[in-house]
């Protein structure tokens, strides 16, 4: 041990004395182990992002939306057509076993007013079931309930981008507003939610009961799509979501008639298979960015190499005297293999820093989510040494092997 404090000691002296040589060798190091550290916060920001939007979004969440239709031998595309209906939403929730909640949606966009205020927000018509699959609570005020729905109640909850901008401090609970003209209640204000993984406000919004928003406010009153809907939500039980998207592909093909030979009308998908595959791609594109940020490393690597040479010729005299006096050629490998290291290690410890400062002006700058973990800075300190060990062996080796009568003759 005390040998190589020793050498720690010597390895430092030597570093001192060209100092400018020194921190441009360990340039290479820093800005590698800077961009590595900036590039893993990015991608685990991204993934951290994702995981976000998946809590936002609620817990076992499946979505069914309308598929193609075959119509005189022209096919729609996937959601351009009128496949699902109330009924169908129903039916998922009362026959599916592993289904919890089901409700129907239907949505668009509409200019709302309030006073001399107005605003243009997304209007989503549900059931009370959607405020529970999406996780919506209740800031103040209250839920509506079934019976609302049922009986076509004019009343709305608003999110808080509405409230900002009709309301302008102003308490809006038990306040009228107009959508298309048509009064309703303000009953209740949601909790926030920001942003989701696409950048969309997922406070801006209105939330009705379905009947109202179909018949008062999106002019689906007619008596031949007054059952169709946008979608549907659905909750499925822990764990069971393949089984609950069997269930609700085999009882939605047998209410649409369709026959063994037909394609289905409808799609079926799982919100947190969707966001796995996106959390993949996210983890993928971290890890070569990450990659090719490494290539600095093995740039600075090469740099360490090149003066460790240099220095191992400018001392050749020195080696020669201290094999004269005794020095093993392990204690001379040691010495200039700690010098290496520490080099680098010294690199290692400034590129973390950089690279800290880097993720934290990306997140203010860009307005990106960033995430600097431990082990991502605790990796780029351990690689960091590994580039010291790897690049100094060669002329630790070349040191230590040196001819010691020769290396005195050297000038």
């Amino acid at each position: 041990m005390n040998k190589v404090f020793q050498s720690m000691r010597i390895a430092f002296r030597a570093l001192r004395v060209n100092k400018l040589r020194s921190a441009l060798t360990m340039l290479g190091i820093i800005i590698g182990v800077g961009a590595v550290i900036a590039m893993v916060s990015v991608g685990s920001g991204a993934t951290d992002r994702i995981h976000q939007q998946i809590a936002s979004i609620g817990s076992n969440v499946i979505i069914v939306q309308p598929g193609s239709q075959n119509t005189g031998g022209v096919r729609s595309g996937n959601g351009n057509s009128q496949t699902l209906t109330e009924d169908d939403a129903r039916a998922i929730g009362e026959e599916c076993p592993d289904v919890i909640y089901a409700s129907p949606i239907q949505q668009n966009q509409q200019q709302v007013v309030y006073g001399s205020n107005n605003w243009g927000t997304r209007i989503y018509g549900v059931s009370p079931d959607y405020l529970t699959i999406r996780d919506i609570r209740i800031e103040e005020g209250e839920p509506f309930t079934s019976d609302d729905v049922k009986s076509t109640n004019k009343v709305a909850l608003l999110g808080k981008t509405v409230v900002d901008n009709l309301f302008a401090g102003e308490d809006p609970i038990g306040k009228t507003i107009r959508v298309r003209k048509v009064p309703f209640t303000v009953v209740g204000t949601l909790v926030s939610k920001g942003q989701n993984s696409s950048g969309q406000d997922q406070d801006d919004l209105i939330i009705m009961p379905i009947t109202t928003a179909k018949k008062k406010v999106m002019g689906g009153g007619r008596a031949n799509n007054w059952q169709q809907i946008g979608q549907i939500m659905v909750q499925a039980r822990d764990g069971r979501n393949a089984n609950a998207m069997d269930e609700i592909e085999a009882l939605l093909r047998q209410r649409h008639r369709l026959q063994a030979t037909e394609d289905n009308d409808f799609q079926v998908r799982s919100l947190e298979e969707m966001a796995a595959a996106q959390e993949q791609a996210t983890q993928i594109m971290g890890l070569l960015l990450a990659s090719i940020a490494s290539v600095s490393l093995i740039v600075g690597g090469i740099g360490i190499m090149n003066i460790m040479l240099v220095s191992v010729t400018e001392r050749t005299k020195e080696i020669g005297l201290r094999q004269a006096v005794g020095a093993k050629t392990n204690d001379i490998l040691s010495q200039f293999l700690v010098e290496a290291v520490t080099l680098s290690l010294l690199g290692g410890c400034l590129g973390i820093a950089m690279g800290v400062l880097a993720s934290l002006g990306i997140s203010y700058f860009a307005g990106w989510n960033t995430l600097v973990s431990l082990p991502s800075i605790l990796a780029a300190f351990f690689f960091s040494a590994l580039v010291g060990v790897f690049f100094g062996f060669y002329p630790a080796r070349k040191a230590a092997f040196l001819d010691p009568i020769e290396a005195l003759r050297y000038e």
